[in-house]
């Protein structure tokens, strides 16, 4: 049998209409969105499904949106085929959804975490305007010495010849044409409100401390892939450290996907909005078969494709 390695999406996932489709085939994942809304004092379900925009992608709401996005096409994947994974990950805020189905934290007390995570980067954006840059076609190397003549810094590894550099607005407007002149096919800066995975998340790092020391942690039924080492968490003891660092800290996604594969994934399965993390997998081995439930029409695939394996 197939070995699963299940993934979970970060910020910049969301999309208004997130999940509604899933929980319209699916009426008992409606639960879920009732039980976040108690606990997050606002109405989750409507900003996924009706939005508007602007209150989605504020990261207080974006995390735990696409968190309970992310758990409710996790319930109905595995109630559909009876499938657990062995091995789970996530990119940036993706990895407490990781932790989760790994028993390492509790539904209501990730959803707080979020939130309170979402609240203080938001809150360092506010206080040192940043930016990101995705660069598409230069090698770490020759990236690592032009971000440092930028005075930015290296944030996600997504896959090879796909990096995204983070800091100051004009380190990275510098970084943009230095990248062009260097051959890069292609830099964008990104619609984000900050520089994540950066320096000048310390203050929100710094903070989100403090809301892991009331939080009770397990140890982790099977592998969590940690986006700070690219390798699993250890024991349960070192993730709240590793979950702080990975705030100001790059996301080591390629390393992460490369770990699975070489410990026997042969299958990945992306869980909640979109399928970003799809494509990054497909340009990082092209061996795994990939599915990605985002909807009810994709989680009818999915099933279908792993139940005649």
């Amino acid at each position: 049998m197939s070995r699963i390695g299940i993934l979970f999406p970060g910020q910049g996932a969301q999309a208004v209409g997130m999940a509604r489709d899933l929980v319209a085939g699916c009426p008992e994942l409606r639960e879920r969105f009732t039980e976040a809304s108690d606990i997050l004092g606002f109405d989750l379900a409507r900003v996924c499904f009706d939005g508007p925009e602007d209150e989605l992608t504020r990261s207080d709401r974006a995390q735990p949106a696409i968190f309970v996005h992310s758990v409710v096409a996790l319930d109905a994947f595995k109630a559909a085929t009876g499938r657990e994974a062995s091995f789970v990950a996530g990119l940036s805020s993706g990895e407490w959804a990781a932790l989760y189905d790994a028993g390492v934290v509790s539904y209501p007390d990730a959803l707080r975490v979020l939130e309170a995570r979402g609240r203080l980067m938001q809150q360092a954006c506010s206080e040192q305007a940043g930016g990101m840059l995705s660069v598409i076609g230069l090698d770490d190397a020759t990236l690592a010495a032009l971000a440092e003549t930028c005075g930015v810094e290296l944030a996600n590894f997504n896959s090879p010849g796909q990096t995204v550099l983070s800091g100051a607005i004009a380190g990275i407007e510098k970084a943009g044409l230095r990248a062009r002149e260097a051959g890069a096919k292609r830099a964008i800066q990104l619609d984000v409100a900050g520089a994540f995975h950066s320096s000048l998340m310390v203050s929100a790092a710094e903070a989100f401390a403090g809301v892991l020391s009331e939080i009770t942690l397990h140890e982790p039924s099977i592998p969590v892939l940690s986006n700070v080492s690219g390798k699993p968490h250890e024991t349960c003891t070192g993730i709240p450290s590793a979950m702080v660092e990975q705030i100001t800290s790059s996301v080591q996604w390629v390393k992460n996907i490369q770990w699975m594969v070489g410990a026997g994934a042969d299958t990945f399965v992306e869980c909640g909005p979109g399928k970003i993390l799809t494509g990054l997998v497909k340009r990082i081995d092209k061996a795994p078969a990939l599915h990605n439930i985002c909807d009810f029409q994709s989680l009818e695939r999915t099933v279908e494709s792993l139940t005649s394996i």
